[in-house]
């Protein structure tokens, strides 16, 4: 390339970042007729900064403590190394947008790419039943879409509908039925999500079936806390090796009164959940702190701490009878270094799966606490390939293991000792401390009936998501006490 041709393009690239506006968002002392680009002529409405058009390196900021009604739909991109940015700007509490049930999405990001969403309050209360969202990022034919943010929001008091997964917290959606779309460099990380229905984080595509398969790629989901939900917590769809890590789930599936679960993907390949805490799922449709579901391969839970879930800890599951061309099944689930403290109902739940592998996890179940600890179970077939290997079973309650003979309404089952239906299931070198019913044979088996007591602290760092405040300071102590934990279980971490 000649000297004089790379010079012209380093002033061009040059320009755009001189020439990259900020645009000002002031309820109490803008004007719409302003320009909007200084701190003393802000713009005062949703609908100017909706009705604008952006420049890639444009930042629009909200000034921090204000409110907004109405929705925020912003409609230009960025570019590489250029993102449009959305944020706050000034001291006080996150600028809040308030749908009010006016519209469904607080924020929608329609088509776009290169675009960063941060620091903002949510809400959307309204009447009647209807979905809600507080972000629904959509790419609808649009192909790839590129560096999507999502980060640093407080999203709460979204009273959408129960009967629908696709509205709540945060959704991201694609749809490909002319030209197939994905998400390629999507980043959702440290939101607070509370009070909201029925789903927290989580996506919808029409790429799931095998037929139509296109995953969106580089999703990182990272350091959320989501509590008090209708319904599920998070939950990847159409996924190609999503990172999901350092996020805690609480109080899911409250009130949608159908199966739900904390974490977990739907039909993704190569899916790595670690360092994620799920507590105090409800109810026993589903009710499991962490979920491994159908038309998904190569998926990896570990570090994972999961308590005092109604449902119990892990389901790893998917319809034996299915049309194979569209749902591969649920094939090579790796659950590993993770901890279940108290959980009930069931501890391991496996349906259906093929190629499992269950290895140096560690278990309590309480005192007074009477769970199956793994329990078969037919879902149009039965499991296929499962090795629990270097597995610790604490148990000062009551642990059974065995097949399903009957399933209750309630998400509950009948069981009787064996395997069942199920194939090539082995035991390998577990240990079975305390009370186990109907044991499964072990030939490398460590067995007592004592339980030694754990030295590891069990105290995990407590969040008021009433304070957001405090939100960065909690994820520190957090993550922190997380690497503790499991150090004193596992030693040194990979």
């Amino acid at each position: 390339m000649l000297v004089s041709e790379m010079r012209r393009i380093g002033l061009l690239l040059l320009a755009a970042r001189v020439f990259a506006g900020d645009y000002y968002v002031d309820v109490e002392r803008g004007d719409d007729g302003n320009a909007g680009t200084s701190l003393e002529a802000p713009w005062r409405s949703l609908d100017k900064v909706n009705a604008s058009r952006y420049e890639p390196g444009d930042r629009i900021l909200f000034r921090a403590g204000q409110a907004w009604q109405g929705q925020l739909a912003v409609a230009s991109s960025g570019a590489e190394g250029r993102p449009l940015v959305i944020d706050r700007y000034g001291e006080g509490a996150r600028p809040r947008i308030e749908a009010g049930g006016i519209a469904e999405d607080a924020v929608r990001l329609y088509n776009v790419e290169w675009i960063e969403l941060r620091n903002l309050e949510l809400t959307n209360t309204g009447e009647g039943e209807q979905p809600r969202r507080g972000v629904h990022v959509f790419l609808d034919n649009f192909g790839a879409g590129r560096h999507i943010v999502i980060s640093g929001l407080y999203i709460h008091d979204f009273n959408g509908t129960n009967r629908k997964k696709d509205n709540g917290g945060i959704i991201f959606r694609t749809n490909g039925n002319v030209k197939p779309s994905r998400f390629d460099g999507l980043t959702i990380e440290r939101n607070i999500v509370w009070k909201v229905d029925r789903s927290a984080i989580a996506a919808q595509s029409y790429h799931w079936p095998r037929t139509k398969w296109f995953p969106s790629l580089n999703v990182v989901i990272r350091d959320n806390y989501v509590a008090d939900i209708g319904g599920d917590g998070i939950v990847p769809w159409a996924t190609d090796g999503a990172l999901i890590e350092h996020n805690i789930a609480r109080d899911c599936n409250r009130r949608a009164n159908t199966y739900n679960a904390g974490i977990w993907p739907w039909s993704t390949d190569n899916s790595l959940f670690r360092f994620n805490e799920a507590a105090f799922t409800r109810t026993t449709m589903d009710g499991q702190g962490f979920d491994s579901d159908y038309n998904s391969r190569g998926t990896v839970f570990e570090y994972n701490y999961s308590h005092d879930n109604e449902g119990g800890f892990l389901l790893i599951c998917t319809p034996g009878k299915r049309k194979a061309e569209e749902n591969v099944g649920n094939i090579g689930t790796i659950a590993r270094y993770n901890i279940s403290r108290n959980d009930r109902a069931r501890i391991f739940h496996v349906s259906a799966a093929e190629n499992t592998l269950v290895h140096d996890n560690v278990v309590y179940v309480g005192a007074g606490l009477d769970v199956q600890l793994v329990l078969l179970s037919d879902w149009d077939g039965w499991a296929d390939g499962l090795v629990f290997r270097g597995n610790r079973f604490y148990v000062e309650g009551k642990a059974r293991y065995g097949y399903e003979v009957k399933r209750e309404k309630d998400g509950t089952y009948e069981m009787a000792a064996g395997q069942g239906q199920a194939k090539n299931v082995t035991f390998e070198g577990n240990g079975f401390f305390g009370r186990h019913v109907d044991r499964p044979e072990d030939g490398s088996a460590t067995v007592s009936e004592e339980v030694p007591a754990t030295a590891a602290d069990c105290n995990v760092p407590e969040f008021d998501p009433r304070h957001p405040e405090r939100f960065d300071e909690y994820l520190a102590a957090h993550r922190a006490w997380m690497v503790r934990f499991f150090e004193a279980h596992f030693g040194r971490l990979q």
